[in-house]
């Protein structure tokens, strides 16, 4: 095992100079790429005067994803604080908008033995949580090593990670081996996983279903709903990826809905000016939310006369569906697997998804079982489908109610994730850690 680790780790070693180039080459549209670099390898400013529980959230979606547990962790652990690691710059601005102050926020180090063990070393966490599909080599082994407990929690594993971790089959045998518990999000997860050679998997359910939308939020939603024009029917393209917004403009250009207003919001905040430029070149009057102020008013700022909104916000996007009557959820019209629909589901807005949705399949089955999603195969199958439900009001609010149902009957995560926790939790507080 040591062999293939070292190959493992060799391997990273040759990437180094790509990682830097990797990051120069974000920053060019996203400079927040390059802050808090020497985080990446494990130097850190920042320290805890209380025990840490550490949890590990990649991006926004994955951050968003931690809320409903985060909030039980600091209630049911005042004494202790939560450190949160990320990798993204979008993922660290979430936890900044969601917890503020309340929680510490760095990036995980890259997986390489120096800096987890520098990251070990400066937090000394009492357990750690990896989130969703976070399988990293050199981390597992240092926590094992170290007698820290590590969990994947809220796992999923697609097919197609199943195939690519299966290419190194003994190395992520031994790291599923080493850590201290699997919760996966559905039994699929967890036969994928057992067939990569983890144990004692157990099944907890999806935590995003377990999020409440903020009051603020709903009221924000309220208020750019007025913004928007209360009369108008408003159809959201939430957490679009890049060319599914040119599939959608081109199918909507010939669409006859009176009034029908277009509220695009881009997945990654670096492509707002690029969407931009899209809608002029296709001569789409919009404005940008940025230009609408505070939405402190429900008095219409959005003219009759404009056809489009540009989403250029950050942490809005509970308001955004709010706002809606109707969404289409990104990264599921070309194939990038999908994004979450359960937000738009938990606020009850009915929501239209495309075909790849292979990093949400199970959600999305639900969704559709349950009414409160239409699954469609293209962009002209999507227009056809946002004609129909725009003008049948009754249709519309059923999907509406259906959107209430789907979410509360798949609650419960939480509680079945916090009962793994903290038997682990509590064993490890009086452990001597070997750092």
């Amino acid at each position: 095992m040591l062999g293939e680790r070292f190959f493992y780790t060799l391997a990273l070693w040759l990437l180094l100079p790509y990682i830097f180039l990797r990051l120069l080459w974000r920053a060019r549209k996203q400079p927040e790429y390059l802050r808090h670099i020497g985080e990446r390898f494990g130097f850190y400013s920042v320290s805890s005067d209380k025990p840490a529980i550490w949890l590990h959230a990649v991006s926004v979606g994955e951050t968003r994803a931690t809320q409903s547990l985060v909030t039980r962790l600091c209630k049911t652990y005042p004494n202790h604080k939560i450190l949160l690691t990320h990798t993204t710059p979008t993922g660290r601005a979430t936890g900044e908008q969601l917890y503020g102050g309340n929680v510490l926020r760095v990036y995980l180090p890259y997986d390489y033995p120096f800096a987890v063990n520098r990251f070990l070393r400066h937090f000394k966490p009492q357990l750690g949580i990896l989130m969703e599909t976070e399988i990293w080599f050199n981390l597992i082994h240092a926590c094992h090593e170290t007698d820290t407990p590590l969990l994947l929690l809220n796992a999923r594993m697609s097919e197609k990670s199943v195939r690519n971790y299966a290419r190194f089959s003994r190395l992520t045998r031994n790291a599923l081996c080493e850590l201290a518990a699997i919760a996966a999000q559905t039994t699929e997860d967890a036969r994928r996983l057992t067939d990569l050679g983890a144990n004692g998997v157990s099944v907890t359910g999806n935590l995003k279903f377990d999020i409440e939308p903020p009051q603020a939020m709903l009221q924000l939603g309220g208020q750019l709903r007025g913004q928007f024009g209360a009369g108008r029917k408003v159809f959201l393209a939430a957490s679009t990826r890049e060319g599914e917004e040119l599939l959608l403009l081109d199918a909507l250009k010939d669409i006859d809905i009176p009034g029908l207003l277009l509220v695009i919001v881009p997945r990654h905040p670096q492509r707002f000016d690029d969407v931009a430029q899209l809608l002029r070149q296709r001569g789409i009057a919009f404005m940008r939310r940025s230009e609408m102020g505070k939405a402190d008013t429900h008095v219409c700022i959005v003219q009759p006369e404009t056809q489009a909104v540009l989403g250029d916000s950050m942490g809005e996007m509970f308001a955004y569906y709010a706002a809606a009557d109707l969404a289409f959820i990104g990264g599921s019209l070309l194939p990038y697997g999908g994004q979450n629909l359960i937000e738009a589901c938990a606020v009850g807005t009915p929501v239209l998804v495309g075909p790849h949705t292979h990093n949400f399949i199970e959600a999305t089955r639900l969704a559709v079982s349950a009414g409160a999603a239409i699954q469609i195969r293209g962009a002209s199958e999507l227009i056809a489908e946002l004609h129909h439900l725009m003008g049948d009001p009754g249709a519309l609010s059923k999907m509406c109610r259906q959107c209430a149902g789907f979410v509360e009957i798949n609650r419960g995560a939480t509680d079945k994730s916090l009962k793994i926790i903290m038997p682990l939790l509590t064993v490890n507080q009086n452990i001597y850690r070997k750092l």
